[in-house]
This record gives C-alpha cells, sequence and structure tokens, in this order.
C-alpha cells in the first residue's frame, strides 16, 4: 500500500489532546487518575501511527511523561522511619501537581485565545470608512465548519473504535486470500462524494467503512480527512457519543 504521511493542524498539541481527554470522560482536572488517563492518551497516540500520521516528537514525550507519572504513582509507601526528611518530603509531593497547573495553564489560553478570535471575528464586521456602493462585488458564503460541535479527537476515537470491532470480527470469521489491490485516495473520496450524494447528502461515519480491510480502513478515514480539509463534507455530532453523521457541503448548501 502506498505511504500516506499527512499532518493535521487541528491537533495543537499534547495538552490539548489531555484536555480533550479529561473534558469527554468528565474528569476532575485536580485530580487526574493517571492510569486511565495514560492508556487513552496511549491508545490516541497508537491509532495515530496506524493512520501514518506525523505524530510530532512533543507527543511522544508527554507519553513518557505521563508513564513516568503513572510509575512514581505506583510506587510502594515505606514507613517514615527508613527514609530521611529530605526523601520524606519527596515522596509527599504530588507527581501530577506539575502536570496539572500545566493543564490548567493551558485551558486559560485556550479560553482566552478563543474569546479573541470571537472578538476579532466581531470587530472585523466593523468599518471606520463611509458607506460604499459594494453591489458590484460577488458575495461569498461563509466557510463550513468541517467538524461541527466536535472535534478532530472524537473523530479519529470514533475510527479508533470502528476499526478495533472490524478487525475482532474479522478474526473470527473464515477469510480468503487475495491479492491487495491499492486504492488511491482520490478514488476514494469520489466514491464516497457519490455514495453520499446518493443518499440524500449525509450518512453515518459508521457506514463508510463497509469492509474490515485495514488497508481499506485507513483509506477510506484519510479520505474523509481530506474531504474535510477542502471543506467538501463536514461532520456533526448532537451529543457525546452519538453516531457521527457525514453531510455533503454542496447539499447542505443547496
Amino acid at each position: 500500500m502506498t505511504q500516506y504521511n499527512v499532518r493535521l493542524d487541528a491537533f495543537e498539541g499534547p495538552l490539548d489532546l489531555l484536555l480533550h481527554l479529561i473534558n469527554r470522560y468528565e474528569i476532575d482536572i485536580y485530580d487526574i487518575p493517571v492510569s486511565q488517563i495514560t492508556e487513552q492518551y496511549l491508545e490516541y497516540i497508537h491509532t495515530m501511527k496506524e493512520l501514518q500520521l506525523d505524530v510530532a516528537s512533543e507527543y511522544l514525550v508527554m507519553a513518557a511523561s505521563l508513564l513516568a507519572i503513572k510509575s512514581k504513582t505506583l510506587l510502594p509507601k515505606h514507613d517514615e522511619g527508613q527514609l530521611d526528611q529530605q526523601i520524606e518530603m519527596e515522596m509527599e509531593d504530588d507527581p501530577r501537581e506539575d502536570l496539572v497547573r500545566r493543564l490548567i495553564e493551558y485551558r486559560k489560553f485556550k479560553e482566552a485565545s478563543s474569546y479573541l478570535r470571537e472578538n476579532e471575528g466581531k470587530r472585523s464586521l466593523t468599518f471606520s470608512k463611509p458607506p460604499s456602493n459594494l453591489d458590484h462585488i460577488e458575495t461569498t458564503s461563509a466557510p463550513v465548519n468541517p467538524v461541527s460541535n466536535m472535534t478532530i479527537y472524537d473523530l479519529v476515537g470514533a475510527f479508533q473504535s470502528i476499526f478495533d470491532k472490524k478487525q475482532k470480527k474479522n478474526r473470527k470469521t473464515p477469510t480468503t486470500k487475495i491479492d491487495r489491490q491499492d486504492i488511491p485516495i482520490d478514488t476514494r473520496m469520489n466514491e464516497i462524494v457519490i455514495e453520499l450524494s446518493g443518499r440524500t447528502g449525509k450518512q453515518s461515519f459508521q457506514s463508510l467503512f463497509p469492509y474490515p480491510s485495514r488497508d481499506h480502513m485507513v483509506v477510506t478515514f484519510l479520505a474523509i480527512l481530506e474531504l474535510m480539509k477542502t471543506r467538501q463534507i463536514r461532520c456533526e455530532q448532537q451529543k457525546n457519543f452519538q453516531d457521527i453523521m457525514i453531510h455533503l457541503v454542496e447539499e447542505d448548501q443547496s
């Protein structure tokens, strides 16, 4: 299969991924269950590698930090008489403290940037010049948000769940070895658009993965990401853990 290296701007860094997991699983940021958050984080990193995405080194550094924190929390506690005062103070320190502080600071900056971005949009609608006749200017509709009411992490998580189910089902059923056929991403993109056009412009995310073949599933997912990037489709999820729906943008605008 042809190697595709894709880097997504929507992934804003390891702290952004951790904050997403904390919000998704309604975890108290001041009392993070290190074992659970580490497991979920590593699953996302593994899925990103399965998709041949360009995983930045900072994600791997954070994974190592989480494993180090997890190992510290699992260390056995000793009697006070067996350790000197300095070691006792180190043992009493919560190894999660620095991570919690960084997450809280990141959340503040993320909320501030969102507030500034919103006000920037409002300010861009204000003009300090006299009114002009703009009838000759062709109006264009605002760009469609390709991931409405969700994040790219939700999409990766949904693919991870579908991939695991397909692989388990494929192992249970008899298989026949056939020659592999490489599927170009452009071809799969056209197939998805045609399929959506024939179904009133929308379809569930899961239904776009009819085959358990790893190659076909990866190409399909990358094709979906490329269609989102070119704003030909958008993804929408009404509530947490509900089915993700894929909408054809042309159908929405018509």
